[in-house]
């Protein structure tokens, strides 16, 4: 009897609807965490939020990204395939990822989890061509009010991260190429550019502004309190 009745469960168990089936797969922009907020020819850039204890659908990266945390935050990453990962996060942690995989984000917080997310469109074709080198990859620059960080350089694009103080100042710099500055904080910049009259940029913390290439100018922090930038730069 005891045979017959462990014969029933395991018949139940392999007939009955598997219950660790892989859930179907949604493409990014299908993703209802994702919001896409720019696209160009260089990126697509989705705003990212979850509910507190809320998970994403299994949604599919077919690019390498790079992403921007917004807020202290514990994630379980669940890639199809592997074991489940817990990422304990900090506010304005930049990471970079390696695409052409399916996940799952699971929030395992008491509070949203935020993240800026770019996907490097161009990903592939800069692996395949020569690289092409940066004057610098990494490296620390201590501002008059402030810092800027070289973080790393993934597919060519170079991230950095800038805090300036109240009326801290990032001196005159060339971008030669388009950059994306992303801001952690609210802020609010005044861009001297040589030759023009300055102007103010605000933003709000998780908004992104696409700037084009050629551009010479200081950046000086006029907000009424710190602000955090990070930027990615193209060639």
């Amino acid at each position: 009897m005891t045979s017959l009745l462990v014969r029933i469960v395991l018949l139940s168990v392999f007939l009955s609807p598997a219950q660790n089936k892989v859930p179907a797969e949604v493409e990014l922009t299908s993703e209802p965490s994702h919001h896409l907020s720019l696209q160009n020819q260089y990126v697509r850039v989705f705003q990212v939020e979850a509910a507190p204890h809320s998970a994403t659908l299994l949604h599919r990266h077919r690019h390498d990204y790079i992403f921007v945390t917004l807020g202290p935050a514990q994630i379980s990453n669940e890639v199809v395939g592997k074991t489940a990962v817990t990422l304990n996060l900090k506010d304005g942690e930049v990471r970079a990822a390696d695409g052409n995989f399916a996940h799952i984000v699971r929030n395992l917080a008491n509070t949203p989890f935020r993240n800026v997310t770019v996907e490097l469109l161009q990903d592939e074709q800069l692996r395949s061509s020569p690289t092409l080198k940066w004057d610098e990859d990494r490296g620390m620059h201590i501002l008059h009010g402030g810092t800027e960080e070289i973080l790393f350089v993934k597919d060519n694009v170079r991230v950095s991260e800038v805090e300036l103080q109240v009326a801290g100042v990032l001196p005159q710099h060339r971008h030669k190429g388009p950059h994306l500055l992303i801001a952690v904080t609210d802020l609010v910049l005044r861009s001297d550019v040589a030759g023009k009259s300055a102007s103010n940029l605000e933003m709000k913390s998780g908004d992104v502004k696409w700037l084009a290439g050629g551009l010479n100018h200081t950046v000086t922090n006029v907000g009424a309190g710190d602000a955090k930038m990070v930027t990615l730069e193209f060639q």
